[in-house]
């Protein structure tokens, strides 16, 4: 089973409140090796970061959603919700990030890149290139929509030079320093997409927002840590369906044999202790909340846990 840090929240045991924890200091960016990991180091386990995991607005002691995956050298700022931009800089700076995954344009999940872009290009930010990011298609023009402070068509924002934007297919595939990152569409009423990052020492898959369906299935399959959406408190009584419950959650974690299974995004009408002993009571591995400012060590010891 993977360490959690101060701020996650087990079922085993849930100890103080939700919405705390402690986030390790910013430390000294190691070299980071282009391309694949090296084949001949010792695997790594991935290491995952909750900058904040709230629903639909963040709280005074929660972000929206946002994630921080590093691997050796390598850093990915995954969503960007409200709020999320002031912790990620606790552990990385702009100017040293690698690269921004978004999972769909909802607010929630990708505001603070208005906020980066201004720290991107108008401020003391140094970078030689563009920051990669990958998101939906239309993500340039969304941005430029409202960054843009003129209706002269000449004068629209430089979004391009503060982000390299990649846009996101379905089975889209990357590799990101030590990282390959896969992006699959799933079900959220419009365009979004569900993530696995795989390392040479451990595999994590993140829902987005998204109801349950076979394509986070089958990107889930096998890998030692699901991060999953638990917005819903129950089915919807009318329109479709287009997030998970935890009981989702935990059949979604099952279906893919996931080695262990993180809640995430709680919804506002469900406790995240109500949220994860739900889950648990369907799904027999560890089961987690990623509460702001947890951090979780992602590798093949939650599969061995697992079986």
């Amino acid at each position: 089973m993977g360490t959690i840090e101060p701020g996650g929240m087990s079922a085993e045991g849930m100890q103080g409140s939700f919405g705390t924890g402690t986030t390790p200091a910013a430390r000294p960016r190691p070299q980071a090796h282009p391309g694949c990991a090296d084949r001949l180091a010792t695997p790594e386990p991935l290491q995952l970061t909750v900058l904040g995991s709230a629903s639909p607005y963040p709280r005074a002691d929660n972000p929206c959603s946002g994630y921080l995956v590093s691997h050796r050298g390598t850093r990915i700022w995954v969503d960007a919700g409200s709020g999320t931009l002031g912790p990620l800089q606790e552990h990385v700076p702009l100017a040293d990030l690698d690269a921004v995954w978004i999972s769909h344009l909802h607010a929630d999940h990708c505001a603070d890149l208005l906020t980066a872009y201004y720290g991107l290009l108008f401020a003391d930010v140094q970078r030689a290139a563009p920051l990669p990011l990958f998101a939906p298609a239309g993500t340039a023009d969304r941005l430029a929509g409202f960054l843009t402070n003129t209706a002269h068509p000449s004068q629209r924002s430089p979004v391009e030079s503060a982000f390299r934007i990649t846009e996101l297919h379905d089975g889209h595939q990357t590799v990101v320093g030590s990282l390959r990152l896969t992006s699959r569409a799933v079900e959220h009423g419009m365009p979004a997409f569900a993530l696995r990052v795989d390392a040479d020492g451990g595999s994590l898959v993140y829902s987005g927002d998204t109801a349950p369906c076979p394509a986070l299935t089958q990107l889930a399959g096998g890998c030692d840590a699901l991060l999953c959406e638990a917005d819903s408190a129950g089915e919807p009584v009318d329109g479709e369906k287009v997030h998970h419950t935890p009981e989702d959650a935990a059949a979604t974690a099952l279906a893919s044999r996931a080695g262990r299974l993180l809640l995430t995004h709680v919804g506002p009408f469900l406790s995240p202790a109500e949220a994860v002993q739900r889950a648990a009571d369907r799904y027999s591995g560890a089961v987690d909340y990623a509460g702001p400012g947890s951090s979780f060590t992602v590798g093949a010891a939650d599969r061995e846990a697992a079986s």
